[in-house]
């Protein structure tokens, strides 16, 4: 008997320090998430749940009830866990519906719409609504011809060509014309040279027109006429020249190409990527031979502008045109691989020796 009373004593005993321990537990991790929500508070962020979240939440704090809630719930009030709870009951008995009404046209295919809107401008809504059945999309011409509005572009007929379009369909009888500019030290000290150069559309071959530190407009005019000459001139079976507005390419200039059967095509104020072949050679030619040499005299300027033309033409590999090179030399399996260097290993090219 007295060990019995004993046993309850000690259980009694037992069972009150847990629950003194449960508490101390619970008053620290209530205090403990005050201190974390007044933390978020005071840095002005708000505490965010996800679904998955709230769902916990919602479990746990109905099995509390909304009198333990009060007691405990810190991050929350009580009320907007029970709300949570009664959202998890409605929604567990909510079938999926399905909205009314036409879907909205997706963003894959307005960019489709607009893709080719703008790469051809003969297409109209007709031709467009053609086009995307082919992809398995089925557009109405209203709303092909909604999303053209919203993005100003106009209807075919009144739908110019683009200039990125006119310049590859007629590549092969277009060329592009610029200058590139190269300081020079000589006996009057730092001292602007001017080359011209023209560069076919087509196969990426450039003409090294000629450098002066004065491009006069005579200067300008015996260029145009080498340009244009019946038997060598780099223009021969050009009917197009892309030049940019500057007064260095004079009337003469002009007048004499014109005369030869080359119409002069002028890009737009500011556009350099009208001209965008011409000015992809300027940047290559610049990073890679001219910006890392001094040049004493026009004629150390002009024999790195041979060098880097011949390294161009012969050794240099072209993104544009597939990686190719532009002479058309083939890729060697056989022999031991050296390398040819130029300007003192300025320019590199990696080839096999012949057997």
């Amino acid at each position: 008997m007295i060990e019995t009373i004993h046993f309850q004593l000690f259980l009694a005993t037992f069972s009150g320090w847990v629950l003194r321990h449960q508490a101390r537990v619970a008053a620290y991790l209530i205090e403990e998430n005050r201190v974390l929500k007044e933390q978020l508070e005071s840095s002005g962020h708000r505490l965010r749940f996800t679904d998955d979240q709230r769902r916990r939440l919602a479990a746990k704090g109905k099995l509390l009830g909304r009198k333990g809630l009060r007691t405990i719930a810190t991050i929350v009030t009580p009320d907007t866990i029970l709300a949570w709870h009664r959202k998890l009951i409605a929604a567990k008995w909510t079938f999926p519906r399905h909205g009314v009404g036409r879907p909205g046209v997706m963003k894959e295919i307005r960019r489709l719409i607009v893709q080719m809107a703008e790469g051809n401008s003969s297409w109209g809504y007709a031709r467009i609504q053609g086009a995307l059945k082919h992809l398995d999309h089925r557009v109405a011409r209203s709303t092909i011809a909604t999303v053209l509005r919203e993005q100003g572009i106009r209807p075919s007929p009144e739908r110019p060509m683009s200039w990125r379009t006119f310049v590859r369909s007629h590549a092969g009888v277009i060329a592009g014309a610029d200058f590139f500019t190269t300081e020079v030290w000589t006996a009057r000290g730092l001292i602007t040279h001017y080359t011209l150069f023209v560069i076919d559309i087509a196969t990426r071959r450039v003409q090294m027109a000629g450098t002066t530190p004065n491009p006069t407009s005579a200067w300008m005019e015996q260029v145009a006429r080498n340009l244009t000459d019946c038997d060598s001139g780099f223009l021969n079976g050009k009917r197009h020249l892309i030049i940019d507005r500057d007064s260095i390419f004079s009337s003469r200039f002009k007048s004499t190409l014109e005369a030869s059967g080359v119409g002069v095509l002028l890009t737009a104020y500011q556009a350099p990527n009208m001209n965008a072949f011409a000015e992809r050679f300027v940047r290559s030619i610049k990073s890679e031979c001219l910006n890392w040499m001094i040049f004493l005299g026009q004629d150390s300027l002009d024999r790195a502008i041979a060098e880097y033309a011949a390294h161009y033409h012969d050794e240099r590999s072209h993104q544009g045109i597939g990686n190719e090179i532009v002479s058309g030399a083939e890729p060697q399996s056989l022999g031991r691989i050296e390398v040819q260097e130029r300007l003192g290993g300025l320019l590199n090219y990696y080839h096999r020796r012949a057997a």
